[in-house]
């Protein structure tokens, strides 16, 4: 249960960040963003990495060994970058429609799934 509750709050903190990485990215695109200016943008990210943390904070506290959680420090990262990256390719789909994931996108992708298997194998 853990566990679960781990992966799942990693996904709603990942998806925060996303959007307060990049999310402003789009803002131009709008009326009300098209004069915002640096600062004001900044505050927005930070508003959304509040929540990031909100999610990632307990996510890591409950899936962490040493809180008796199932994962190891690396293996909570891990799961953590994995997160991030499909998280980051199903936003720029569905809200940068110019952008395209290629073949080499995919592929790197694999290799970071094969990363998680070697992490987590008991060898």
């Amino acid at each position: 249960m853990r566990g679960l509750k781990t992966i799942i709050f990693l996904i709603i903190s990942n998806t925060f960040m996303t959007f307060a990485w990049y999310g402003h990215l789009k803002f131009k695109e709008y009326s009300w963003g098209k004069s915002m200016g640096l600062f004001t943008v900044i505050l927005i990210s930070w508003g959304l990495a509040f929540f990031e943390y909100v999610f990632q904070v307990p996510a890591n506290k409950a899936g962490f060994k040493g809180d008796g959680g199932p994962f190891t420090l690396v293996q909570l990262k891990t799961i953590q970058e994995a997160i991030t990256l499909t998280v980051f390719m199903i936003f720029s789909v569905l809200f940068f429609k110019n952008e395209r994931l290629g073949w080499n996108h995919f592929a790197g992708f694999g290799l970071i799934v094969l990363a998680v298997f070697v992490i987590f194998k008991k060898w």
